[in-house]
């Protein structure tokens, strides 16, 4: 019985060496916890172009800086959300690895860094800096598995790189519709059909004629109005805009 035991015990550890060897195939390495440097390096100021591939788009999101503003040249011509190019330059500038997960090309698919992942290309002067595929978080969902072309080499990088550009084409352009200061905004104008009045602020309250408002909803109305975003846009969505229902003037600007 005692003799059955071993052989059983070591039949069980030969088969643990077999499965991990199995599993641990060529180039397979663990990420470590300290940083091995950053992902890309470049110089923001000097990045004057960004082709995004992504699920979310289907086909190429490809942004150019024109001047000091950057303007979505594919799929449509439009200017692009300013901060947020900003924000997404700056993440890959500081993208930090925390070493090779895998070397293995059979891997890649594991990782989503095949043609499942998303393309990211970075251009200095018109001509190609770097190129890297944004896979699937890691389990712990603080990192994203990334492989730099032509590299086979996938690495963890800190943060949540699907977020940052697997986005709908709407979400990269810019949504403002008007902007001001709340202060400059000194009478606001309605029409709903036959229907006009004056919002005008007098001193320091805000009127219809000679009466009196509420103030609460006069300054919800007034941060509204000095910041217009729009929620969508009329060519994304497929359709026809929808009929006026009022106009609105303050500011030299009509909405």
């Amino acid at each position: 019985m005692k003799r059955t035991t071993i052989l059983l015990v070591g039949l069980f550890g030969l088969l643990l060496l077999i499965a991990y060897l199995v599993l641990q195939k060529p180039g397979e390495k663990s990420s470590g916890s300290e940083s091995a440097g950053v992902l890309v390096v470049l110089d923001s100021v000097a990045v004057d172009k960004i082709s995004i591939k992504s699920p979310a788009s289907f086909s190429w999101v490809v942004l150019e800086k024109h001047g000091v503003e950057w303007f979505l040249e594919q799929p449509i011509h439009y200017r692009a959300d300013q901060n947020y190019v900003a924000t997404v330059l700056g993440q890959i500038k500081h993208l930090e690895t925390h070493g090779i997960v895998s070397s293995n090309p059979e891997k890649q698919s594991v990782f989503q860094v095949d043609s499942t992942g998303i393309l990211v290309t970075i251009f200095e002067h018109g001509t190609e800096k770097a190129s890297f595929i944004v896979g699937k978080p890691t389990s712990s969902f603080a990192e994203t598995y990334t492989r730099k072309l032509p590299s086979n080499d996938v690495v963890a990088v800190e943060g949540s790189l699907g977020f940052t550009f697997n986005r709908q084409l709407k979400d990269w352009r810019d949504r403002t519709v008007f902007t001001t200061s709340r202060e400059s905004i000194k009478e606001v104008k309605y029409q709903f059909g036959d229907t006009t009045f004056v919002l005008a602020r007098k001193d320091s309250a805000w009127l219809i004629g000679n009466d009196s408002t509420d103030q609460n909803a006069v300054s919800t109305l007034l941060d509204a109005l000095a910041n217009t975003q729009a929620d969508d846009f009329i060519d994304s969505l497929g359709g026809v805009g929808p009929k006026l229902t009022a106009q609105i003037s303050f500011n030299g600007v009509q909405l």
